[in-house]
């Protein structure tokens, strides 16, 4: 039921980070679980535009959308979901620019980069609202970073609304 923190998250960050399409994005999607937080922070300080889904899209504009050239807090704090909950403006994907990258959290993936997440389906749900939004393009890279750990070789469940990963991404490396 959870996406877990994981030790590393920041060295997974830091990799990430240090992509090309990483450093080409303007716009960033990433969940706001705790084993993101680097990430959130990381896409705030280079300036990129980050967007975070309300939790359990229970609004009537789903998305939270942090601006770090408008931001009154520390990067640090805007990139926790519980500031950026009282700090960000909320928006409908209509208001949204086009995403060129999407991090999410994961419990599991395996190298086909079939993910297992926290059961809900939310973050399909998110990708889903972006990509018929016409938000997500064949260039718009979807990560996750995770522990080496959590990295299995066995065939995960995947059905047929459940998005893949383009990139993995450890505290070690990246696949």
């Amino acid at each position: 039921g959870r996406i877990p923190a994981f030790v590393g998250a920041a060295e997974a960050a830091d990799r990430l980070a240090a992509l090309d399409t990483w450093k080409r994005a303007e716009v960033v999607k990433a969940n706001p679980d705790r084993a993101q937080l680097p990430v959130r922070i990381h896409a705030l300080d280079a300036g990129k535009i980050l967007y975070m889904a309300v939790p359990k899209l229970a609004a009537e504009r789903p998305f939270y959308v942090l601006d770090p050239g408008a931001l009154d807090v520390p990067i640090s704090e805007a990139a926790t979901s519980a500031v950026a909950s009282r700090i960000a403006r909320t928006a409908d994907v209509d208001a949204l620019r086009p995403v060129d990258v999407v991090v999410c959290g994961s419990v599991a993936v395996n190298h086909e980069g079939v993910r297992l997440g926290k059961g809900a389906g939310y973050s399909d749900i998110e990708v889903a609202l972006l990509a018929d939004a016409g938000l997500l393009t064949a260039q718009t890279t979807i990560a996750t970073t995770i522990h080496d750990v959590q990295v299995v070789d066995e065939p995960l469940p995947h059905a047929g609304h459940d998005f893949t990963v383009d990139v993995i991404v450890t505290p070690t490396t990246v696949l």
